[in-house]
């Protein structure tokens, strides 16, 4: 097996960071794997201290095949961070496995990623494979796949990111144009186009709803797990845009996810929980609760 690189994006948070690294450290191909870090400069001078600490800590980290660390001197912001990153590494290994500093994954998770990787490797119709699996409550397959893509915990090729368009205006215009915003928008359960239109606004740099939308536009397929391998550490209002919620905490799976005889197509049972977890959170507290994290997912600046 091809062990793919892995990219963690990190900021200001050492803690998040620690507990990331430590939880990848536990999987069975991490020290097959080439790791690379991409720490961002720091937005204010009230940022320089922990963005420091930060950096102090990824000094010490081992148990990978190799590990480069990359620090930025400047700002990026975490879109930008992502978009370059990730096509640098991309275009440079073929295939990469994406982290960012408060994912907390399974010890299957590399394998699970790897596999699919080599399995799909050839298949132009799947554009990435994602890691994490909303606490849905609907029986799903060991595997299934979706249109679209996703962004807690993901891998793709560099044929894969090719289909990245980071114009949202152009993404907006043809779901319109196409009438697939329903669609888009899970059968109308959730708001992703107004996330779109936030983006094109300016009120959020989202890189994720314009990945989600490249690929669904583009008619392609990811893979998800049907238990999930990424836990999210972020939701407890440490993040820039994140209140204190767990309505989107997932256990981890405690075994492996098996990929023999899973089906090439836009699932059924995987739309089916999807909107089904949607339309539960549209009443009281828990929809904007879900609303502010779920678009700190796909909008999160810094």
């Amino acid at each position: 097996m091809i062990t793919a690189p892995i990219i963690i994006f990190v900021y200001n948070r050492p803690d998040h960071t620690r507990r990331t690294v430590e939880a990848l450290q536990k999987n069975e191909l991490a020290g097959q794997s080439a790791l690379y870090i991409f720490s961002d400069g720091p937005k204010t001078p009230g940022d320089i201290e922990k963005v420091s600490e930060v950096r102090e800590y990824l000094k010490t980290i081992t148990g990978f095949k190799q590990i480069n660390i990359i620090e930025q001197t400047r700002n990026c912001g975490l879109a930008s961070s992502i978009i370059s990153g990730v096509s640098q590494i991309v275009n440079l290994m073929e295939r990469v496995i994406v982290l960012e500093d408060d994912m907390v994954t399974s010890p299957y998770f590399l394998s699970y990623m790897n596999e699919a990787l080599d399995l799909y490797e050839s298949n132009n119709d799947i554009v990435s494979i994602h890691g994490y699996l909303y606490p849905v409550q609907q029986p799903l397959p060991e595997a299934f796949f979706l249109l679209g893509a996703d962004c807690w915990g993901w891998a793709t090729w560099k044929r894969g990111w090719r289909c990245f368009n980071d114009n949202g205006q152009f993404l907006l215009d043809e779901l319109k144009r196409r009438k697939l915003v329903r669609a888009f928008d899970f059968n109308g359960t959730y708001p992703f186009s107004k996330m779109l239109e936030g983006q094109i606004k300016g009120t959020n740099n989202s890189w994720a709803i314009r990945w989600y939308a490249s690929a669904f536009l583009a008619g392609k397929l990811t893979l998800y797990p049907g238990r999930s391998l990424v836990h999210n550490i972020g939701n407890d209002n440490s993040g820039t845009h994140c209140g204190q919620t767990s309505n989107l905490d997932s256990d981890l799976s405690k075994t492996a996810i098996n990929l023999s005889n899973v089906v090439v197509e836009n699932s059924k049972e995987g739309n089916y929980a999807f909107e089904h977890f949607f339309r539960q959170t549209q009443s009281g507290l828990l929809p904007r609760l879900m609303r502010k994290v779920r678009t700190l997912l796909f909008t999160t600046q810094r």
